[in-house]
């Protein structure tokens, strides 16, 4: 059995005021070339198709022909959920006809926890649900957050399960330790959505959606695929890929990843304005880039972002250095004064932040004297 497992397309995705489609259609396009290479068994896609649960029509458009190439032109069967981002209504539609050509798309949760199988291997797939739906479902009082849900769905499937063959599960969940991004959607406050990755011992590989990251958690069984591509600038330094899984008839699997290369990734740097304007330092750059640009310059600086767009058209987000720093020490400053210090010590703690001098005695003295005058309201000269 071989298989490839991705996630995370999130089509129709917005980054900072502009649409990912035609990147997601250059990495999808690779990937189709990818399947067509590999000719696996199976293509998994284990949720977040979309970006919201109701996408924008070039999102549906790109999603229906990607899976029509692979569906049908290469004759690939695809098993997919749907994730936390996708409507399941809407994925669900044509799911009971799908199945004729070996496309097995789960968008809604039911009780049915029948597995898809396909050259000898178990498929589960279990879409994202929240835990009220899955208590309904299953009619069972006691669950409560998303580990009560997936504990309560898993020991569904161990009641038919056969351990001596592959089994795979395919679901959409936060496992407890992961790594998370800023473009990942909170599954619920607190640590409520989380579930712990001993659930899954039952299956040989546990195939899931949710985490950007193909290194969200390290586990021998439990894998993200990480997303298609790259959709904050917390991913930038990511590695964005696709799974390739072979598996024997005993459930053992090697793994490889393939790498997509989009035309254009999303990148941080940092510099002066007219360093960054140079042509020696920005002709060795991949200037069309999606960028975010930190400026290290202090004074004022006419129009920054429309000089940067005439070198790099592609800014998304520009910042400045020195408002950064501001930043923190306010913070900083707010911090100590929750804290509950009186004025001389919140002085002092200035001074030593401000200075490499010592706030001596003398000093502290004079400060006192300033401080109760303030304090009785009068004139401070």
């Amino acid at each position: 059995m071989k298989f490839i497992h991705t996630a995370d397309w999130h089509l129709g995705k917005l980054v900072h005021g502009v649409y990912m489609t035609e990147n997601q259609r250059e990495a999808l396009e690779q990937f189709v070339d990818i399947v067509a290479e590999e000719k696996p068994d199976a293509v998994v896609i284990a949720g977040d198709l979309y970006d919201r649960s109701v996408p924008p029509t070039d999102a549906v458009e790109l999603l229906d022909e990607i899976l029509f190439k692979i569906n049908v032109v290469l004759k690939t069967p695809i098993i997919s959920i749907a994730g936390n981002h996708d409507s399941a209504e809407r994925l669900s539609f044509g799911s009971s006809w799908y199945k004729h050509s070996q496309f097995y798309l789960s968008g809604k949760l039911t009780n049915s926890f029948d597995p898809v199988r396909i050259n000898g291997a178990n498929f589960y797939l279990l879409p994202y649900a929240e835990p009220g739906v899955v208590r309904q479902i299953l009619n069972d009082d006691t669950i409560h957050s998303h580990q009560d849900a997936m504990k309560a769905m898993i020991g569904k499937i161990e009641e038919s399960i056969n351990p001596n063959e592959p089994n795979i599960f395919v679901g959409h969940a936060f496992v407890l330790g992961g790594q998370t991004s800023d473009s990942e959607r909170m599954l619920s406050v607190g640590g409520s959505g989380c579930v712990t990755a001993d659930l899954f011992e039952p299956f040989s590989y546990t195939a899931l959606g949710h985490l950007h990251s193909p290194d969200a958690i390290r586990h021998q069984t439990v894998k993200y695929s990480g997303s298609l591509l790259k959709y904050s600038f917390s991913e930038a330094k990511q590695n964005k890929s696709i799974s390739i899984i072979e598996m024997d008839e005993k459930g053992n699997f090697t793994q490889r990843l393939r790498s997509l290369n989009p035309t254009y990734d999303m990148r941080e740097i940092e510099g002066y304005m007219e360093e960054l304007l140079d042509p020696q330092f920005y002709e060795k750059q991949r200037s069309h880039d999606y960028l975010k640009i930190t400026l290290l310059d202090e004074g004022e600086i006419i129009d920054p972002i429309n000089k940067l767009r005439q070198v790099y058209p592609n800014v998304l987000h520009l910042e400045r250095k020195i408002e950064l720093t501001d930043l923190k020490k306010k913070q900083s400053f707010n911090s100590i004064k929750s804290e509950k210090k009186s004025e001389l010590e919140l002085f002092e703690q200035f001074y030593s932040d401000m200075t490499t001098s010592e706030f001596s005695e003398d000093k502290k003295s004079a400060m006192i004297g300033i401080i109760e005058k303030a304090l009785r309201g009068e004139v401070v000269r």
